[in-house]
């Protein structure tokens, strides 16, 4: 199979997995007649995927219950050691999690009752130990507090900062998407508090909406460091912490990295690109390697490049490219860590305004100039029957080109920012030399034209003159400027 097939191969299994149609050979026929190749290798791909569990996106609670399934229910008023156990407040991977009172110090808590199954070997206790050591090292304000590691019974808890609030999961569901204000502030926070740890020396390894918590008054906390990794170097300490299982692949995939998910090391720039699928679900509401099943989810985080967050959110351009850059697949490519990250977002057009603001000015200054060219092409047309000369009439026609290649050219611009606006950054560099070009050569024009009738209508020289000015400043003075307001540059 040739390379071309095998991509040819890969386009077709996620369209039939987008698509789901009822008849797949049928299908294949209609898509792909003339490749038996390429419909063999698509009908295997299928045939895999349908013998696949949908267990990759689920919860470890959910696909394996089993884990869960022998550990102690803890009942409201049951006392361990200084802690009293209020209510369950949730589950997961590693156990249950219940709201508890401290007697010591009259706080509240979250106290995660850890599964029997993955303590009960020595080395899983000690990478346990090894885990709060690392989040308890955490100081942030957006990172929840550790408080400490018991041991009651002989079975381990982890108690830690009670958060109250609301998930970013909790967000992405409600039907409102986040203002552009609140969407800045939000990046900075959660970018701030992933910086934190990376100076530590500590990688997350499982940020995802479910771990990102807002409290009432609007502050962002990162949860969970139980798939935390510490690497050598100032701040931090050689040790690898806790994954789910021993020996399994540490995270949720839908958010890994593609190192993560080829079971290569992970270091911070594995958070920096689930920032950015994070950041790319929370802003836009989809996940941005969304497909018809988890593993074509995964397929789409190795292979794919996703849309630009700008066609689906009105953000600024250059805030688009920041979450583009975390998601490129090669590590070296991304933010080396969330302190190059949260500078990227230290951006100086992140002020209190409305990115439809900025391409309104944007809109009207393009439609602006194509209105001057309409009147600098009446005009010109105007000069044509009143001088009735051969230098008037091709004055004439070369602006009546001239003005409909401008006109044509940014009402291109304006359609690509309306429906198509990750690609208009391009478009806009594409197409600056015959903005500029075309600008020039109709003030041109309109001063020759002027200059002929200087002797005998000198009022209208002077205004064709002023129309011409007025052309060449928009282009050398406004457009810069429209333009940097639209890219937030």
């Amino acid at each position: 199979m040739t390379p071309e097939q095998r991509r040819r191969a890969r386009d077709l299994f996620e369209a039939a997995l987008d698509h789901e149609p009822t008849d797949v050979l049928r299908w294949l026929d209609e898509t792909s007649p003339d490749d038996s190749v390429v419909r063999a290798e698509v009908c295997s791909l299928l045939d895999h995927h349908s013998r696949a569990g949908s267990f990759l996106l689920q919860p470890v609670a959910e696909a394996a219950p089993h884990l869960l399934e022998d550990d102690q229910v803890l009942e409201r008023g049951t006392v361990l050691g200084p802690y009293t156990v209020l209510g369950e407040i949730g589950r997961g991977g590693m156990g249950r999690v219940y709201l508890a009172s401290d007697g010591r110090l009259g706080r509240t808590v979250a106290l995660k009752a850890l599964a029997p199954q993955l303590t009960r070997e020595p080395n899983n206790r000690e990478r346990l130990r090894r885990e709060a050591r690392a989040a308890a090292a955490l100081t942030h304000p957006g990172i929840c507090t550790v408080y400490a590691l018991e041991e009651f019974d002989g079975e381990l808890y982890i108690a830690t900062e009670f958060v109250e609030g609301h998930t970013l999961r909790e967000e992405i569901a409600a039907a409102t998407r986040p203002s552009l204000e609140t969407i800045a502030s939000t990046a900075r926070d959660l970018a701030s508090a992933l910086a934190g740890a990376h100076a530590k020396g500590v990688t997350h390894r499982d940020l995802k909406p479910e771990n990102v918590m807002r409290t009432p008054d609007g502050r962002i906390k990162i949860l969970d460091f139980g798939l935390a990794r510490m690497e050598a170097g100032p701040g931090g300490i050689a040790a690898t912490l806790t994954a789910a299982l021993p020996g399994a692949i540490a995270g949720t995939p839908a958010y890994m990295s593609p190192e993560q998910i080829e079971g290569r090391a992970a270091g911070p720039a594995a958070d920096v690109f689930a920032f950015g699928v994070l950041m790319y679900e929370w802003i836009s509401g989809r996940h941005p390697f969304q497909a018809g099943s988890p593993l074509a989810t995964l397929a789409r985080i190795l292979d794919s490049t996703p849309d630009a967050l700008a066609n689906h959110a009105p953000i600024p351009i250059w805030m688009s490219d920041v979450v583009a850059r975390c998601l490129r697949k090669p590590a070296g490519e991304r933010f080396a860590s969330a302190s190059d990250l949260l500078q990227a977002f230290n951006h100086p057009a992140v002020v209190e305004r409305a990115a439809p603001l900025t391409s309104t000015w944007w809109r009207t200054h393009q439609i602006v100039a194509i209105v001057l060219y309409i009147i600098a092409a009446a005009q010109a047309w105007q000069i044509k029957e009143w001088l009735h000369e051969p230098i008037s009439l091709w004055t004439f026609v070369v602006m009546g080109i001239a003005a409909s290649v401008g006109g044509i050219v940014r009402g291109h611009l304006v359609f690509t920012d309306a429906m198509n606006r990750g690609h208009l950054r391009t478009e806009l560099a594409r197409t600056k030399r015959v903005r500029l070009l075309t600008d020039l050569l109709i003030a041109a024009l309109l001063t020759i034209d002027a200059l002929l009738l200087a002797w005998q209508w000198p009022l209208t020289t002077v205004l064709t003159i002023a129309l011409a000015t007025g052309i060449v400043l928009a282009a050398v003075l406004m457009e810069p400027a429209t333009t940097e307001a639209l890219l937030g540059e």
